[in-house]
């Protein structure tokens, strides 16, 4: 059933991009030097990020540094752009050999390992790219800590509020 629920997911990825309303919506959000980051990542990529912000605030959410988060959390995922059969790789290797999938993440991006590189490393390389574009230091800490294994459940009084804004993107985002 999880197969199938991350094959329909990837599908409606693929597919997907932001509304003009919606883009409107993220240049109000945005700085302009982050607007130009958010237009560097694919369309799909684009339209996730638009409905991350969208949940988290049907949600009640209202942290700006975790709102601008949700919009840019895959922003590093620009700097090697990637194929939908690549895509398609990622989600099959980390739903069947995720350990080897961490393994080869740590790899140069080239050859069959890059999209496995690409997804390790893009949280990195978007709060890079997030901090270069001056986002606020909350904001590119969300984003450089959005797919880390937090040790804490959100209701856990031991949880920094750092680490509670990443959970509330983890929720959300592993849930789209």
């Amino acid at each position: 059933m999880r197969v199938r629920y991350r094959i329909n997911q990837f599908w409606q990825a693929v597919t997907a991009s932001p509304s003009e309303e919606d883009l409107r919506k993220v240049n109000k959000v945005l700085s302009p030097e982050m607007i130009s980051l958010f237009r560097e990542m694919q369309a799909s990529e684009q339209a996730h990020s638009i409905n991350i912000y969208k949940q988290l605030r049907a949600n009640g959410d209202t942290n700006q540094d975790l709102l601008v988060a949700a919009l840019l959390h895959d922003v590093g995922k620009s700097r090697y752009p990637l194929k939908i059969w690549e895509r398609i790789l990622i989600v099959f290797g980390n739903t069947f050999f995720p350990r080897q999938v961490k393994r080869w993440g740590k790899r140069e991006p080239s050859g069959w390992v890059r999209p496995f590189v690409i997804a390790e490393n893009h949280p990195t390389w978007g709060a890079e790219m997030a901090e270069e574009a001056g986002a606020p230091t909350t904001t590119v800490m969300i984003i450089r800590r959005h797919q880390e294994v937090l040790p804490h459940h959100a209701n856990d009084e031991t949880v920094s509020f750092e680490e509670h804004l990443v959970q509330r993107l983890q929720l959300v985002d592993d849930n789209s």
